[in-house]
C-alpha cells in the first residue's frame, strides 16, 4: 500500500485561539482517513494522520510571509 501524505495547514481557529480543539482534530483525522479509504481503498487501520499546526507567520506565500501576503491582497 502506498504511503500518502495529506498536509492540513491551520488557517486559524476561533479568533483568539492558538490551536484547533480536540474535537476539530478528531474530525480532521476521521475525515482524512475516510477520504483515503474511499478514494484509494486504504484501510483505516493502516492510515496515520499527523496534524502539525503551523502559525501563519511561520510560512510564506508568493514570496512573502502569509500575513503580509494577505494584507497586500486585501488592498
Amino acid at each position: 500500500m502506498p504511503i500518502v501524505t495529506i498536509q492540513v495547514t491551520r488557517e486559524g481557529a476561533t479568533p483568539g485561539a492558538t490551536s484547533l480543539t480536540t474535537e476539530q482534530k478528531a474530525a480532521l483525522i476521521k475525515g482524512s482517513s475516510q477520504l483515503l479509504l474511499d478514494v484509494l481503498g486504504k484501510p483505516l487501520d493502516s492510515t496515520f494522520v499527523v496534524i502539525e499546526e503551523v502559525a501563519t507567520d511561520n510560512w510564506g506565500w508568493g514570496g512573502l510571509p502569509v500575513p503580509e501576503f494577505r494584507r497586500r491582497r486585501a488592498t
